[in-house]
């Protein structure tokens, strides 16, 4: 009895401290965050009453694993080359030659496992394993981005009715197919 009291009190007492829930996120800072439930928060738009379009920040049903409860800084949004404003999850960015520089760029790569993970997971769900991607777009950006769109991927956004991401941490990469933008481990 003691411990089924200790143990719903933990819950409360969880919760009351500050468990981060994306929908309590301000619009500024909901794209490339993290709810403490491990899901994705993604910015969405509603028309409101009179008209106006208005900005949400929703939880999405895309579960990172082995991250939660971040709001991604505003050096790797910088570094990477993402925008905050995105509204929703879309693998269209995977075919602008520049978007594919700068996440591929060591600095983004190698120090924003939250974005590289939301991209790699992204591009998976197109056919596309992203240090490939990476590589091909450092030797070959234009044939890169001629095979990914050829290829179908980046068609249109991702379903959140798909089989859940795998993460890039849980992601074995041989330290064989290491590549200058990519670490071997994130």
């Amino acid at each position: 009895m003691a411990l089924t009291l200790f143990l719903i009190f933990s819950l409360f007492l969880h919760g009351a401290l500050g468990e981060m829930i994306c929908e309590e996120l301000p619009v500024g800072m909901c794209s490339y965050s993290i709810a403490s439930s491990g899901k994705r928060c993604l910015l969405e738009t509603s028309a409101s009453s009179d008209g106006h379009t208005q900005f949400q920040c929703k939880t999405s049903e895309v579960i990172v694993k082995n991250m939660a409860e971040l709001i991604e800084g505003d050096a790797c949004v910088s570094t990477c080359g993402v925008d905050r404003r995105s509204v929703g999850i879309s693998s269209d960015s995977l075919l602008e030659p520049q978007f594919i520089a700068k996440l591929c760029s060591p600095v983004c790569y190698q120090n924003c496992p939250n974005i590289v993970d939301l991209y790699y997971n992204l591009a998976l769900g197109e056919g596309v394993f992203l240090p490939d991607l990476c590589k091909a777009s450092q030797n070959m950006p234009r044939r890169a981005m001629s095979q990914l769109s050829s290829s179908g991927a980046a068609a249109g956004p991702i379903s959140g009715e798909a089989a859940g991401p795998v993460s890039a941490a849980a992601s074995p990469m041989s330290s064989e197919s290491s590549i200058a933008c990519a670490p071997t481990s994130i």
